[in-house]
């Protein structure tokens, strides 16, 4: 057994190149999200749902990322339901985002398992239909 155990994770924080820029696009796609601004600092700003917190700085050194650099490969957030994923992908082609945030980092919104949980729901489903339109047995 665990001496600790982790609940969930409780804030990404991410250098960005252009401080600015990326302040601006983050603000558009968590008030898409839900998301509100939780603490502004001036140089450094975050935003939360209340289960989840994000933050941006200024990168201090190199200005630059390549998705395979050694460092933080992706993001991902959990969205309600396929539906919720078509509508961050439309809005991030309307913000002209190609699933790549300002600072270079790969960014994703997914509902993990719904298709596998809607394959297991139909099988049920016509396991429990079988079994209705077996014939009872004749009594001898």
């Amino acid at each position: 057994m665990p001496t600790s155990k982790v609940v969930g994770i409780d804030h990404i924080s991410i250098r960005v190149s252009d401080y600015a820029k990326s302040k601006a696009f983050y603000s558009k796609l968590f008030s898409f999200l839900g998301f509100e601004i939780s603490e502004d600092y001036g140089s450094t700003i975050g935003w939360t749902n209340g289960k989840t917190r994000y933050w941006i700085a200024e990168a201090e050194g190199r200005k630059s990322h390549q998705i395979g650099d050694v460092g933080l490969h992706h993001y991902a957030f959990e969205l309600r339901n396929r539906r919720d994923v078509d509508a961050l992908q439309a809005f991030l082609e309307k913000q002209k985002v190609k699933i790549v945030d300002p600072a270079g980092l790969k960014l994703e919104g997914m509902k993990y398992g719904e298709l596998t949980a809607r394959k297991a729901q139909s099988k049920s489903n016509k396991s429990k239909s079988n079994k209705s339109k077996s014939k009872p047995r004749k009594k001898k």
